[in-house]
């Protein structure tokens, strides 16, 4: 959807009218997802129903309609990270120390068990630069940290990457 076609939903699901916030709903919940997932890992799709249950009760919020899809990812983010901090807690595991290697076929890894094994505020910088592809500084502000924080956090998240590939 073009970003002035979702403005115009944004606009008219904040005057009120409950077609255009189901519609828009319906059409962010794919791209809420696609954060939320690689990043919140089991979590995701609760992870994407809180980010939906916060678009709803703050719409009316959003200042610039334009601006929805930052919005929205920047709420994704922050709910991934809350619930997959939640879950890391529920369940003390380091999960670096066991890698199987890559000749081990029934234990080779694909992309999601590795983003498991980082933690939740490594997967976020890793999707917010690589999936998402925002810079250091635009990863930073939506982060609320320093630009050098999620430097940092990007080179051990993709330095871990490796080790856990077996690149």
């Amino acid at each position: 959807m073009p970003d002035d076609d979702l403005a115009v939903l944004v606009r008219s699901a904040q005057g009120g009218d409950t077609m255009a916030m189901s519609e828009l709903l319906a059409r962010l919940t794919p791209y809420a997802a696609r954060v939320c997932g690689p990043i919140a890992l089991a979590d995701g799709p609760d992870a994407t129903q809180e980010t939906l249950i916060a678009v709803f009760r703050n719409l009316r919020s959003l200042k610039d309609p334009a601006a929805c899809h930052g919005w929205v990812r920047a709420i994704a983010v922050r709910e991934s990270v809350r619930l997959a901090r939640r879950s890391a807690r529920s369940i003390p595991v380091d999960r670096l120390d066991h890698i199987p290697s890559r000749g081990d076929i029934e234990q080779a890894t694909d992309v999601s068990d590795v983003l498991a094994r980082l933690t939740p505020e490594h997967r976020a910088v890793i999707v917010l630069r690589d999936v998402e592809g925002l810079d250091e500084a635009q990863a930073a502000e939506l982060l609320a940290l320093p630009v050098g924080t999620v430097k940092s956090r990007l080179h051990r998240a993709r330095d871990n990457f490796r080790k856990a590939w077996g690149v």
